[in-house]
């Protein structure tokens, strides 16, 4: 597929908001400037990242921010997702404020209006500042509270100018990388014992919701879903397996925000999922319930899952979940498999079982890995993403049309970043990124979107 105007573009709604996407730690760089984050002190340890890099520059983005946000201009997106990062505005988590923070992420905001662009703020995509995991981390229910103090701090300075806020990005991934298993910041193993560290951040999300919506602000929590498959339809164990899975993946996050309680997590009995039970206090489930305006999802690819075996220290599923058992399914680089028509499944499966009670949806991470490089001319040439983003763009239309509320997508992302535990071996972006020399060139892809941005309705958002 070229880079040109997409063939046969479906008009999405009136006010749909396009947009591109990034966050804190893997671009803004700047570390000698903000206080230290579990991410840093993760960095440092060896082993930890693929390519021993840190995020310590990553894209230079706190001292290069006009530039990006010419780019995002020059790319004509509606909406700009980034996240702030507690420790460049609280740099240890509590107390003393930044106000060189603060003044970063008001020349970035009031950089974006100026480009017509309306910021989307994160406040936290897991760069928690470093003093506060020393004090527990989300394993600590005082840090919902901190967060909340957090919120108030950035509503009162950026509020006048910031309409929607999203809170939490992916805090399954959060719990279940850096708590369960340990391969992200903080690096903790502690398997179901991570699961408070779940039920905390839904709390710091319903309580920093109240301070937003005190403001006058609307609140969004990002979830990172993904429809879940037996392995073998007629096996009853995968489907069980598929079952316990889709609770802890997709539904834990989604069901105290929609229903008001948790799903059942019996089938983690045996692996000991004591401590959920713990850690949810009365009224807890009061404050999570209703906490959004609309829900923020990111999407890359189905899970298929499997009955357990012997070494799987009595989890439900066996580990890890597959997500490469689609035959003849092509894969980006990170070995996802690329099955658009999933966005559309994951969306109507939510409202099967949600109803009225789903919000709105605004896809706020949807994107591809590849080995991208600049040839001799300096072109970046990547129709594989062009490709991947023309899929799921159609699935996409199709689930609005089948009367899913979709009002924004965000590609993830606008540029290569520091990609988490793989470092710099991972290219996301729709612009290639010399992280030698911090040079930037607009690849296909950035062509492509221009492209179909150009071709959609961009008033006003609802």
């Amino acid at each position: 597929m070229s880079a040109g105007v997409p063939e046969g573009v479906p008009e999405f709604p009136p006010g749909f908001l396009w947009g591109a996407a990034t966050s804190s730690h893997q671009v803004e760089g700047g570390a000698d400037e903000r206080g230290r984050s579990v991410w840093d002190a993760f960095a440092e340890e060896p082993g930890r990242i693929a390519d021993g890099s840190t995020g310590a520059v990553a894209c230079d983005h706190y001292h290069r921010s006009a530039e990006d946000t010419e780019l995002l201009r020059r790319l004509g997106v509606s909406a700009y997702r980034f996240s702030m990062a507690w420790p460049r505005i609280v740099p240890e988590g509590r107390g003393r404020v930044s106000t060189a923070g603060l003044d970063f992420y008001d020349r970035l905001i009031d950089g974006l209006l100026e480009a017509g662009i309306e910021p989307v703020p994160t406040l936290y995509h897991w760069d928690l500042p470093l003093p506060l995991e020393e004090r527990g981390g989300w394993l600590a229910r005082r840090t919902a509270d901190l967060f909340a103090d957090y919120a108030q701090v950035a509503v009162d300075r950026f509020g006048d100018r910031v309409l929607r806020w999203i809170t939490l990005n992916e805090p399954f991934i959060h719990m279940a990388l850096g708590y369960a298993f340990g391969v992200h910041a903080p690096g903790k193993a502690l398997m179901t014992g991570a699961l408070p560290a779940g039920h905390h951040q839904l709390l710091a999300h319903a309580r920093a919701s109240a301070v937003l919506r005190e403001a006058g602000r609307r609140v969004l929590l990002t979830d990172n879903l993904t429809p879940v498959e037996p392995l073998r339809d007629e096996d009853d164990g995968d489907r069980a397996a598929a079952d316990a899975y889709d609770a802890l993946h997709n539904r834990m996050f989604l069901d105290p925000i929609l229903l008001g309680a948790y799903p059942d997590l019996g089938a983690y009995a045996a692996a000991g999922a004591g401590p959920l039970e713990e850690a949810v206090l009365p009224g807890d489930l009061d404050e999570i319930e209703g906490s959004v305006d609309a829900l923020g999802v990111n999407y890359y690819n189905p899970t298929v899952v499997a009955a357990p075996g012997p070494d799987d220290g009595g989890l439900p599923f066996a580990l890890p979940p597959y997500t490469d058992r689609h035959p003849g399914t092509p894969t980006t680089a990170f070995g996802w498999p690329v099955v658009p028509r999933g966005l559309y499944d994951l969306l109507t499966g939510l409202r099967r079982s949600y109803g009225d009670r789903l919000p709105p949806v605004f896809i706020t991470e949807n994107g591809c890995s590849r080995d991208d490089a600049p040839d001799d001319e300096g072109r970046v040439a990547d129709a594989e993403r062009c490709s991947y983003m023309d899929g799921h763009l159609r699935a996409l239309a199709d689930a609005v049309a089948s009367g899913i509320d979709a009002r924004g997508y965000f590609a993830w992302s606008l540029m290569d970043n520091f990609e988490w535990a793989e470092g710099y071996t991972q290219r996301f972006g729709l612009v290639h990124v010399d992280f030698d020399t911090g040079e930037r060139t607009p690849k296909d892809s950035y062509a492509w979107y221009r492209a179909w941005i150009a071709g959609q309705n961009r008033d006003s958002p609802r």
